[in-house]
């Protein structure tokens, strides 16, 4: 799921890419494909840490485990813009033709 997520990220940015390179300038669509790969990346990653994380049993709550701070920061990212569920909300109704903020897009 992280590479399918990883791999979906660097396409839509290749399009994007490829689109200002010739002087193009990056469309709605483009927008909503890549605000939708990135948020799908920071939830695949966050679900990639978490798998470690119960993996790793109870130790891994201390400060001097290598995932405690993984864990806190991918949850963090979550939590921020980038990481809003409600962009999903946001792409499927751009995508089914209703009204849609996309201020965030």
């Amino acid at each position: 799921n992280l590479r399918a997520a990883r791999a979906f990220v660097l396409q839509s940015m290749a399009g994007i890419w490829k689109d200002l390179s010739a002087g193009h300038k990056i469309t709605v669509e483009q927008r909503i494909t890549v605000r939708m790969a990135a948020t799908n990346a920071i939830h695949k990653a966050k679900d990639a840490v978490d798998f470690a994380y119960n993996a790793a049993g109870a130790t891994a709550i201390f400060e001097n485990h290598p995932l405690e701070r993984r864990f806190r920061d991918i949850h963090t990212v979550t939590q921020q813009l980038q990481g809003r569920l409600s962009h999903f909300e946001t792409v499927g109704a751009w995508m089914m033709g209703a009204d849609a903020d996309l201020t965030f897009v």
